[in-house]
């Protein structure tokens, strides 16, 4: 188009005009020098930045010289000197991310990956070659090209990738490669390189790393244990299998012929005599099977079949075989990496690993627990024990695991490589990382129910609760229960919430003295739900919601009770409990005080809960059912119970048998919950609420934690908690 406007304009000038001779002169030299300059960019862009054939393409961002052309009449043959001194840096096995990266190259918002273009590494005397460009590895440069990871200027790189294909040991000249990786232009002993390797190691040691000198380079390596492994650093990848392009997978379903299935080919020699032996005592559970012999000494194995060990005419087509089957086993070999892994998944079959120390593919972000059985491999003959232990239920989720696994993260080479370099970038800017529900869950919608408290350890002792305190006017009651909580050794401030706007809170002076910090608030309006308002006086995680009347409860019993919500900090954990019952002829769901053994809901009047719930139950408390309680002055406890069960779908936990919690100096004309209507609003708010939510959240338990020692006729002082109170 350029050239075209060039051209146009050429013809539009005037060269009748004798006067305007010099202007025209000085018009034609402007012409030609811009003709001249356009023609040199056309050619330079035609040449330098666009592949020709069928694997010609280039990157749609910033065309430039050095954007990388994937066509192979454009390598550049680099020549080696095989006989010269090496300078052999070996790979360094405490390599971490604060000591082997140059985390500064990092500076933009996302990860940026330098391709280095094609390469042709040639010995200078033997013209032997160091590496050839493989089809697959082809795939993993064009994936890295094509995707928002792809930078054509080296400057701006966060990464580097070379062009040499190391991604099976057996085709490239070890010595070589590593001679060719050191003539990169930025190497620089591997920093910020990143290498690809799915078959290391050749015989007869096989090891589970390339025996290259790769230095400080990060490696995506298909055969780590968990000794080469650089937890943190390197990239655990799956062996890719070329059969995947033409497998379809089958539905999850518990309704297959067998039991196990084992059809890896390369199986060390006494783990086929175990199984074996396994299918010669129960052939209709577990299926072995080998390569097939062929037909003429002339021809080679057929990786696409396998046969029987006992029926050699019998040619079962592989992969599809897998079908047939609940679980296929994948065991030790040579190398342990195996094609097998992808290929089992492809036919939705539950993966049972028994290979120790195996780091599996992308682990440090899939749990392989939830779609695969680990097994040792010393207790490999007990294998069909304990796959006949899992239900026909737990199969079908774990077939549907896979199912998703496999096509999220496995079903081609460009997700395989887009999902590894998704990781390196949550780790380099661990802001944009997704979740461990996000990387594992089938079902990330909101009706989903999960855990949003998951916690790898325990809530922190240290910094102990905040109590929120619900009063009205009932001081003397207060005053005594500030006392009885200020020497919890756990709690850690008061939060005195004053629900009377027509009468102020005492001063702060009257107030009892006490070594733990004090504040009070007095709301705007009269509502229940003023208990659960997130107030950034409160600087802890647990929140233990109690109601001023509340002040039989031991200092044993609230410690004990803290220590209940550190382990479980997604629950309730609270005292006085109810449960909800069905009533089948009223059709409707009924309120039920009476003492049971089961329970499905924990007042709120005493109970410790995640300050995570009163954000929810304040700003995304579903339909009006807030609203509903601030009107009615009830029902904000079992508001609670209904929140936080439909989205963990846990029922509450009671600790200590303690059922009394009536105030000895309160009569019952003070008391809210002494009316009758009060109880039968009750009822009509569980039936209420259940209708908003669509379904009944709450779950029936019979559980209660207690403390160790507690009931055990041991002398008070060997056990933690002594003054624990009776019914």
């Amino acid at each position: 188009m350029n050239k075209l406007k060039y051209l146009l304009s050429y013809r539009s000038i005037s060269h009748g005009n004798p006067k305007e001779q010099i202007l025209n002169f000085l018009t034609y030299g402007l012409l030609a020098l811009v003709l001249f300059c356009s023609i040199f960019l056309l050619w330079d862009f035609s040449f330098g930045n666009v592949g020709s054939g069928q694997d010609g393409f280039f990157f749609s961002g910033k065309k430039d010289k050095h954007t990388l052309v994937l066509d192979l009449t454009h390598s550049q043959e680099i020549l080696l000197q095989s006989d010269a001194a090496e300078q052999r840096i070996e790979r360094n096995g405490n390599c971490t991310f604060w000591d082997c990266l140059n985390i500064y190259k990092c500076e933009h918002d996302r990860l940026k990956v330098y391709i280095y273009p094609l390469q042709e590494f040639v010995d200078e005397k033997t013209d032997k070659v160091a590496s050839t460009l493989s089809s697959e590895y082809f795939q993993i440069l064009e994936a890295v090209l094509k995707s928002r990871y792809y930078t054509s200027n080296p400057n701006e790189a966060c990464l580097f990738l070379p062009s040499l294909d190391l991604l099976n040991q057996n085709m490239f000249d070890k010595h070589l490669a590593g001679m060719a990786l050191t003539t990169l232009d930025f190497w620089d002993r591997g920093e910020n390189h990143m290498l690809f390797n799915m078959l290391p190691g050749s015989a007869p040691n096989y090891n589970t790393v390339m025996d290259v000198t790769t230095a400080n380079a990060i490696i995506f390596g298909g055969g780590f244990d968990s000794w080469s492994y650089r937890q943190g650093f390197d990239v655990s990848i799956p062996v890719w299998s070329p059969r995947l392009a033409q497998s379809h997978a089958p539905h999850a379903t518990s309704q297959r012929k067998y039991l196990l299935m084992v059809a890896q080919l390369n199986l060390l020699p006494h783990f086929l005599r175990t199984l074996k032996e396994l299918a010669n005592s129960q052939p209709d559970k577990i299926q072995v099977l080998g390569p097939c012999e062929s037909q003429s000494p002339e021809q080679s194995l057929d990786f696409s079949l396998r046969c029987s060990f006992v029926n050699h005419q019998k040619r079962l087509d592989y992969p599809h075989l897998l079908a047939k089957s609940k679980f296929c086993l994948v065991a030790r070999s040579l190398r342990l990496g195996q094609p097998d892994l992808l290929e089992i998944m492809s036919q939705n079959c539950i993966p049972v690993i028994a290979i120790d120390n195996y780091i599996l593919p992308f682990e440090d972000v899939v749990d392989w627990s939830l779609a695969s059985v680990r097994i040792r491999e010393s207790e490999l003959h007990s294998v069909l024990r304990k796959l006949e232990s899992i239900s026909n239920v737990k199969i079908v989720e774990m077939q549907k695991q896979v199912q998703w696994l496999y096509s999220k993260y496995f079903k081609d080479l460009k997700t395989i490589t887009i999902t590894a370099l998704e990781i390196l970038e949550s780790r380099i800017f661990p802001l944009r990382a997704r979740s461990s529900r996000q990387w594992n869950s089938i079902d990330t919608n909101s009706h989903a129910t999960f855990n949003p408290l998951f916690l790898s350890s325990l809530a922190p002792k240290s910094q102990g609760f905040t109590a929120v305190i619900l009063t009205y006017d009932r001081v003397e009651s207060l005053f005594l229960l500030i006392q009885k909580l200020a020497v919890v050794p756990s709690l850690q401030s008061i939060l005195v919430v004053w629900n009377n706007q027509k009468k102020s809170p005492p001063h702060l002076s009257t107030f009892p003295s006490i070594s733990k910090t004090l504040k009070i608030i007095q709301t705007q309006e009269n509502k229940l739900s003023n208990r659960f308002f997130p107030y950034p006086e409160i600087e802890t995680e647990a929140i233990l919601t109690i109601d001023d009347d509340i002040i039989m409860l031991t200092t044993d019993e609230l410690d004990f009770g803290y220590e209940v919500w550190r382990e479980f900090p997604d629950h309730i954990v609270g005292f006085p409990s109810r449960i909800h019952v069905w009533d089948n002829v009223t059709m409707r769901w009924h309120y039920e005080s009476e003492w049971t053994n089961q329970i499905s809901m924990v007042l709120t009047g005493a109970a410790f809960h995640h300050k995570y719930w009163s954000h929810m139950y304040t700003y995304a408390m579903p339909g009006d059912i807030k609203q509903w309680v601030d009107e009615h002055m009830n029902c904000e406890d079992i508001a609670m119970n209904f929140l936080v069960a439909n989205i963990t779908n846990n029922p509450p936990i009671k600790v200590t048998p303690r059922k009394k919690f009536k105030c000895p100096e309160c009569t019952n004309t003070e008391m809210l919950s002494a009316d009758l209507n009060h109880m039968r609003e009750r009822s009509a708010c569980i039936d209420r609420f259940s209708k908003i939510y669509g379904r009944m959240p709450l779950r029936t338990v019979e559980f209660r934690a207690d403390p160790v020692l507690f009931r055990d006729n041991f002398p008070d002082k060997l056990k933690r908690y002594n003054d624990i109170g009776s019914l």
